[in-house]
């Protein structure tokens, strides 16, 4: 029996590599991408971001008839000195909200260690980061663990690939740019050129960009090598 992957991508910038590199082709509802990964199909879809949102996704996509969900894309790190593009292996997710933990498939021979902790909230404040990594969390992102509360009681298997874009202790997304942030990931034109007429923030911007750029990518492949592995 041929193996269904659905693969959720909060933002558009994070779903643009799953089409491109798969060669995906729209639903006639434009609503979701499909195509093959080695032996399995994949239906791709974007979830917007937060945690509502990523709930209703999951929702959609087991409507689908998947047999397996992976949460592709990107995620802030806890510590600095976590690489740009590190492609995260959590032993959990946790609902920042709930407290409640959640375990993801190990589709690789990676050692997994560490948690993810996901919430709507943007999480700058030093002393609750510290916190954070006391506990085990290695790494910030806004849809997984409610991705996951979809899935574990519908039986359906789920994993997250997740790659570094920045690292949450840095400070450069602030409460500004993250109101700038429209749920699909674009921004807002008027206030993004407010920003860009700083030196210093278009700077910042041209910094994140090119991380998300690499962090997208390396998002995108490993979930699909896990994808290929998956179906062989």
């Amino acid at each position: 029996m041929t193996t269904r992957i659905g693969m959720l991508a909060p933002m558009e910038i994070e779903l643009e590599p799953l089409i491109r590199l798969l060669a995906l082709e729209p639903s006639a509802d434009a609503m979701s991408f499909h195509g093959r990964a080695g032996a399995a199909q994949v239906v791709a879809m974007p979830t917007g971001i937060g945690m509502t949102a990523g709930a209703t996704a999951a929702q959609r996509i087991l409507d689908r008839g998947v047999d397996h969900v992976m949460v592709v894309g990107i995620a802030g790190a806890i510590s600095l000195d976590t690489p740009i593009g590190a492609v995260l292996a959590p032993e959990a997710v946790i609902d920042r909200a709930s407290g409640r933990r959640y375990v993801p498939a190990a589709l690789d021979d990676r050692a997994r260690h560490g948690a993810i902790s996901c919430g709507d909230d943007l999480l700058t404040d030093q002393a609750f980061l510290d916190g954070l990594a006391r506990d085990g969390v290695i790494a910030l992102d806004m849809e997984t663990a409610a991705v996951a509360a979809v899935c574990e009681p519908a039986g359906i298997a789920w994993s997250v690939w997740r790659s570094i874009s920045d690292r949450a202790g840095e400070g450069l997304i602030d409460a500004d740019l993250f109101a700038m942030t429209r749920p699909d990931g674009s921004a807002d034109p008027d206030a993004l050129a407010r920003r860009l007429a700083d030196p210093r923030q278009r700077e910042i911007l041209k910094r994140l960009a090119r991380d998300a750029a690499l962090a997208v990518e390396t998002a995108a492949e490993a979930a699909i090598a896990a994808c290929v592995a998956l179906a062989s």
